[in-house]
């Protein structure tokens, strides 16, 4: 087995975050050595159930201020006495950046943890550092590497990519060996940013989904003509950009329409009492509900339920937006016909009229359309949930994800993917998309 990588987030294990546990499982399956260093203290429970299966050990930060300091001074000290001339240079770093940065209080923090980053790292011997996200992560490994002389790579998603300014993320490309993004749309926005001599370092890693876990249901002939409500899913948090509130008003279209519907929105967040004031002034109690946060396992009960999945990205008045969320790729896996708006990475696995809908942001009476014409068209609806399964097991295989993230990393221990037991059959081009 080769030494370990060190895997940097800012918490963990985090319910929201299932796509990081689940690379970091298939990881250690497919023979990588990892480390966790978590910046923040665990988020309390309830954990998704896969947790337990991680082996890698979880390092943070002890949240009393005391033993907190105490840590840090003696992670710097060690850190220090290792390599004296690589930590002077880091601290005389961190003071340039913090004396030009609009916030030096946060530059001073990252630095902090650094330290702490780096005594694991020289203690767990990690030859490499990846950190998830592109900002405070990827600073602390920025950091980090800089005292110890690791190399260090990190994971761009959304919204720390799109609300960091431009020049810190060029400043930390450079300094990466690499840099992994989950959407084509997000590498070429990198690859603009960093110009022609750093776009080679930007590399595309789609989200995995465990498919074998995520097993496609049966389809249900004759469903379509059953009695009852037809149950509308949606998964993502309660802030602007999901668009919860554009779905709410769908559904008050579709129920005004004559559309016997129930629309179940799993998530916690910000926007609760707003999205609950919405549902009271459209007559939709009873109808449109707010789950709350849950457990994957839970969630996965509520995807085989469901006739029809819908989330409603949009771009935030902040420039905050989605890439590709995990929850459409879930639902496509179980066999749930997606609509969705052609936002960011959304169109790169909800193909229109092959994989799913699409249907622009901020337009309740499109996606209320759309999700009236698959409720009409059931045979057209399990078609498209046909496709998307396909999609995904060419595309979206967290073993073949996860085996090209693990070769970047240099893991040549781990596996190769192609030949693991769990995967399962590929649909062929022609049933992928006809």
């Amino acid at each position: 087995m080769t030494a370990p990588v060190a895997y940097v987030v800012k918490r963990y294990p985090r319910l929201t975050e299932t796509f990081i546990l689940n690379e970091i499982r298939a990881m250690e399956r497919l023979g990588a050595a990892l480390h966790i260093v978590s910046l923040l203290p665990p988020e309390p429970p309830p954990h998704h159930p896969a947790t337990a299966e991680v082996k890698a050990p979880v390092h943070f930060l002890p949240p009393e201020f005391v033993a907190k300091a105490v840590t840090l001074v003696r992670a710097h000290g060690a850190v220090f006495r290792a390599a004296p001339l690589r930590y002077a240079g880091a601290f005389g770093r961190a003071i340039f950046w913090a004396g030009i940065s609009l916030a030096p209080y946060a530059v001073s923090k990252q630095f902090a943890r650094a330290g702490f980053l780096a005594a694991v790292c020289r203690r767990s011997g990690a030859r490499h550092i990846h950190a998830h996200f592109a900002n405070t992560p990827t600073s602390v490994a920025r950091f980090a590497s800089l005292m110890t002389g690791i190399p260090f790579s990190f994971t761009a998603h959304a919204k720390d990519l799109y609300l960091t300014a431009p020049r810190l993320i060029q400043r930390k490309a450079r300094a990466a060996t690499f840099i992994a993004t989950c959407t084509g749309y997000n590498a070429r926005y990198l690859q603009g940013l960093l110009g022609a001599d750093g776009a080679d370092k930007v590399q595309l890693v789609y989200h995995g989904i465990d498919l074998p876990l995520l097993a496609m249901r049966r389809e249900r002939p004759g469903r379509s003509g059953q009695p009852g409500p037809k149950t509308i899913l949606s998964v993502g948090r309660l802030v602007p950009k999901k668009g919860h509130d554009d779905l709410i008003e769908a559904c008050g279209r579709l129920h005004a329409a004559g559309h016997d519907i129930r629309c179940r929105i799993v998530g916690e967040g910000p926007l609760r009492a707003d999205l609950a004031a919405l549902i009271a002034r459209l007559r939709l109690t009873g109808r449109v509900s707010l789950e709350g946060a849950m457990t994957h396992a839970r969630l996965i009960d509520l995807y085989r339920e469901a006739d029809l999945f819908a989330l409603a990205p949009r771009i935030a008045e902040n420039g905050d937006r989605d890439g590709i969320p995990n929850v459409i790729a879930e639902a496509m896996a179980i066999g749930v016909p997606v609509v969705s708006t052609d936002v960011s990475g959304i169109p790169e696995i909800v193909r229109h009229e092959k994989t799913g809908l699409l249907v622009p942001p901020h337009d309740p009476a499109a996606l209320a359309g759309a999700l009236a014409g698959l409720i009409a068209e059931p045979e057209r609806a399990a078609a498209l949930a046909r496709r998307a399964r396909g999609l995904l097991e060419r595309e979206f295989d967290l073993w073949a994800t996860t085996g090209a993230l693990s070769r970047m990393l240099g893991c040549t221990a781990c596996a190769d993917p192609a030949e693991d037991p769990r995967r399962v059959r590929r649909l062929p081009e022609a049933e992928l998309v006809g």
